[in-house]
């Protein structure tokens, strides 16, 4: 049996009715941009986040980028950002003019800990961007005492995990500000590109953040910065509307099938094949990845492997964003951030979607341990 890595179609083919019966009423009322659907999105996530303000936006990328806009962050300033992360994280803080400053991870979580964020600041760190990789809280609580012992303000990035919680909160309830991704595959995906920047609680940011994702106008043809077109389409808003309540059922399938592995492949040992933790208290994880790492030296031979019995997996990352061409202006060798670069050689991603059937993981499972031979 195929397993695919992702496959979307069931879970659009739940919400079509609904969104072809809201797309006549945009076409009917030829709104296109920014109009009711947005607000009510906006509404809606802000509600679920537990954020005070919620602004819709064009993509992840660019809810990053305006929340880093929206705090002046310039030339000569620096932001603090995990390595091991998608392009995004590090690309919008060049972006500004800004230098990333990348650090390790924790080995466990994949993501910063308050101990590598505190070691990277200097007098010209201006924003702490932590990330939420696969769907995991970062050490927030700690991030959060270092950041407020030097005054520096922090955004999560939670492109991969809204609806992720921790030491009883969700992401977006800690930093300043928080952006967040709606690509399709995503836990709450669009037919396309937007996202969405919390704030937690500052009114007067999220005005310059709404100001700021229509070119800094505010009225019309008033602009008092130099913004961006970041603006979210009626039609994505509409799509995220539809499968909102979805959320959290999906959420829960992801958890579902993620614990069917844990109890299913525990004849695989720690030395062969480490399975993700879900050490965050008070909290869950919502495995936007299901990821594993592969250990001595195996990771590329399992990945071919399963790929030949028709099993579906990914290497997220395989190239960590202090190694990337791009960056090299940066100055960082080989070895310096060492766990990050062997995690880039260990993780492998497999099938956790919530419509998977259990002949589904069991395909999966059986050919994790055929590999292993047990």
């Amino acid at each position: 049996m195929p397993v695919p890595m992702l496959e979307l179609a069931p879970q659009n083919s739940a919400v079509k009715a609904k969104i072809l019966e809201g797309l006549s009423t945009i076409i009917d009322k030829s709104s296109f941009v920014l109009g009711e659907n947005v607000k009510g999105l906006e509404t809606e996530l802000a509600e679920y986040s537990g954020a005070k303000y919620a602004v819709g936006m064009s993509s992840g990328t660019d809810a990053l980028l305006v929340a880093l806009m929206a705090l002046d962050i310039k030339a000569g300033d620096e932001v603090i950002i995990p390595s091991f992360t998608f392009f995004a994280t590090g690309g919008v803080v060049a972006r500004t003019g800004a230098t990333p400053v990348f650090i390790d991870l924790d080995p466990v979580s994949f993501n910063a800990t308050a101990a590598l964020v505190e070691a990277a600041i200097t007098p010209r760190t201006k924003a702490i961007m932590p990330v939420h990789l696969f769907g995991l809280l970062a050490d927030m609580p700690g991030i959060m005492a270092v950041a407020q012992k030097h005054g520096i303000p922090v955004i999560e990035d939670a492109c991969q995990s809204l609806g992720a919680k921790g030491w009883g909160k969700s992401a977006g309830q800690f930093g300043d500000m928080t952006g967040c991704s709606f690509y399709p595959t995503k836990n709450l995906g669009a037919f396309g590109d937007a996202g969405l920047t919390f704030i937690r609680d500052d009114e007067k940011i999220a005005a310059k953040v709404r100001r700021m994702r229509v070119h800094g106008m505010e009225p019309v043809y008033v602009h008092h910065e130099v913004g961006m077109n970041g603006r979210m389409d009626e039609f994505q808003a509409l799509v995220l509307r539809a499968k909102l309540p979805m959320l959290e059922g999906w959420h829960e399938g992801r958890r579902k099938h993620a614990h069917w592995y844990f109890d299913r492949l525990t004849a695989i040992t720690p030395d062969e094949m480490v399975l993700p933790s879900e050490t965050v208290p008070n909290g869950r994880h919502i495995y936007n990845q299901f990821t594993v790492r592969v250990k001595q030296g195996k990771r590329d031979a399992l990945q071919a492997h399963l790929k030949n019995l028709g099993i579906g997996c990914a290497v997220y990352y395989p190239i960590s964003l202090h190694e990337q061409p791009c960056f090299a202006y940066l100055g960082y060798k080989t070895g310096q951030l060492a766990e990050t670069e062997l995690a880039s050689k260990e993780v492998l991603s497999l099938p956790v979607y919530p419509e998977m059937t259990e002949a589904m993981l069991e395909e999966v499972a059986k050919g994790l341990l055929g590999f292993f031979g047990k």
